[in-house]
């Protein structure tokens, strides 16, 4: 994939992980990521069974949880504070 292909694909995945051109796989991590950060409560075993049944193992969704989770606190405490962004870090699309 060239620059300009990973550039389409992340966008597309920006604009609409749903329609995106992921792996099944990827999808279910996306939705597993939608719900936790979303309506964290209404998590139950059911999601990590979803996970499952595209053989991620126990290991890979603890990790996956860890990296959604992370990213939820760390943007929730930039929020709070009023954390500007970094100015060498371009707005989106430019």
């Amino acid at each position: 994939m060239d620059d300009i292909e990973a550039n389409a694909f992340v966008h597309a995945v920006v604009r609409d992980w749903k329609s995106a051109p992921l792996t099944d796989v990827d999808k279910a991590l996306c939705q597993y990521a939608a719900k936790l950060t979303q309506s964290p409560t209404s998590m139950s075993p059911a999601d990590l069974d979803q996970l499952r049944k595209h053989d991620l193992d126990d290991r890979a969704i603890h990790d996956a949880t860890q990296v959604i989770s992370y990213f939820n606190y760390i943007n929730r405490v930039a929020d709070a504070l009023g954390v500007e962004p970094e100015d060498f870090i371009p707005p989106w699309g430019k």
